[in-house]
């Protein structure tokens, strides 16, 4: 590989490392905030469950609506995390002249 193009991959590199390392970062704030958002969730339904009304029954439905939005953010997250990781391995093989 000439200079300019290891160059330019070794800043792709850079770059996708830094992505990655702030997705990871998100990905931990994510996963504590999906644990409270669940438990959160299980703990509006039961009392709906318990106090069989129309408000605690929105309640947990609301609840529930927010811990599935999280979830799917967070798999979101996962999937960028996946492609950061296969683009970095193309990038290093590409570097080593693979």
């Amino acid at each position: 590989m000439s200079g300019m193009g290891a160059w330019l991959t070794e800043r792709r590199l850079g770059q996708n490392a830094a992505r990655l390392k702030r997705l990871r970062a998100e990905l931990a704030e994510l996963d504590e905030q999906v644990e409270v958002f669940r438990d959160d969730a299980a703990d509006s339904e039961l009392r709906a469950l318990v106090s069989e009304t129309p408000g605690a029954a929105f309640e947990a439905g609301d609840a529930r609506k927010h811990a599935d939005a999280l979830e799917r953010h967070r798999r979101h997250v996962l999937d960028q995390i996946s492609e950061l990781e296969l683009k970095q391995d193309e990038l290093l093989d590409k570097l080593a002249g693979r």
